[in-house]
């Protein structure tokens, strides 16, 4: 599910004048697909901010500069919004005042908060329990430990556990409620990706057909495709950074997440900042998933839960929703859904 920090996505986003790591470069061109910095009569505009805790990066083609960037600055507006409504940073949030009324009276909850709670619900169930945006009092409890340096007790774990689950956040008539004291809802494993939703509604209301957005460079969207290519490419890296391959991304939604993006050591183990809400333990194998939705917020949800479960029952529960295909990449091995290569365009890296 959600992590105990943020994480460092292990991908790098290229067209045209974007950046391109040397060791793909040569292996690009072997196979046909450099990116061409090909003639074009549309405005392109490239810029990126710090949105919702990470860098948020728009390229957008337009039939003007002008019409390019009022659609950006739309996005970068759409995202302060959504922020100061679902941080857990922010105390006058809705999420926080949430988090501290739990166990008491509904609240109530702007309609875009009530909606994302309800999605987040049918989240939990998709991906068997294994995404859960109430394990606040598990981030709690392991950063905790790490600043102590100290495992916690399997029966203050299991003490924890009985604060969390999707189940207790009751939605109802315009309130919400956590309906057990000390829960805590934390939608950082969500949140960009139902943003990058609500950002793709926005912009193709404005008429625009061409975009990439992303945020760091782990959840993205590909609205149509540059011109006169096929999609939005996208390298894509494994375990340990080494470069697995390319994805084209043509109205795609994507969302990579790694389970030792980030990590920390506790008493002499290493763990990464991806929690399991059944077992209330992080993960401590590093992997790679990389998974493609019908939308942003459920390709986001299934890449935490491709961390969670075996690769295999999430493969399984992939293949059980339409629409949602995904790659598991471990240090030794791989496994992926039927259609996975066909949704993303994906070409993998020749191996030595």
């Amino acid at each position: 599910m959600v992590g105990l920090r943020g994480q460092q996505p292990q991908l790098q986003v290229g067209r045209g004048d974007f950046l391109i790591a040397r060791a793909a470069r040569a292996w690009l061109l072997a196979v046909g697909l450099a990116l061409l910095a090909a003639p074009t009569d549309a405005a392109r505009f490239q810029d990126g901010r710090i949105a919702m805790g990470t860098l948020f990066e728009v390229t957008i083609e337009a039939p003007s500069e002008r019409l390019a960037r009022e659609a950006a600055e739309a996005c970068y507006a759409e995202a302060e919004r959504l922020e100061a409504l679902l941080s857990r940073w922010r105390p006058d949030s809705q999420v926080s005042k949430l988090n501290a009324s739990a166990g008491g009276a509904a609240l109530p909850v702007h309609p875009d908060v009530l909606s994302l709670l309800a999605d987040a619900k049918a989240l939990g169930r998709q991906t068997r329990g294994s995404f859960d945006v109430t394990v606040g009092p598990l981030i709690a409890l392991w950063t905790a430990a790490g600043e102590r340096d100290r495992l916690p007790t399997q029966a203050e774990i299991d003490a924890t556990r009985e604060k969390v689950g999707v189940e207790a956040i009751e939605v109802e008539g315009g309130r919400a409620r956590l309906a057990r004291p000390g829960m805590s809802i934390d939608l950082g494993g969500v949140a960009k990706g139902w943003a990058l939703d609500r950002m793709e509604t926005l912009l193709r209301a404005r008429g625009i057909e061409r975009a990439l957005l992303s945020f760091g460079q782990s959840s993205l969207i590909g609205i149509g495709a540059p011109e006169g290519e096929p999609g939005w490419r996208v390298l894509v890296r494994g375990p340990g950074g080494d470069f697995a391959g390319v994805a084209v991304l043509r109205d795609t939604r994507l969302s990579i997440s790694g389970s030792f993006g980030r990590s920390s050591e506790i008493a002499g183990r290493r763990f990464g900042h991806v929690l399991d809400p059944r077992t209330g333990w992080p993960v401590d194998h590093e992997a790679i998933a990389v998974v493609e939705a019908g939308t942003a917020a459920q390709a986001e949800a299934f890449s935490k839960a491709l961390l969670v479960l075996p690769a295999p029952d999430a493969i399984a529960a992939m293949e059980a929703q339409q629409g949602v295909e995904g790659l598991w990449m471990g240090a030794e091995a791989s496994q992926e859904t039927a259609g996975f290569r066909a949704a993303v365009g994906f070409e993998a890296a020749p191996s030595e």
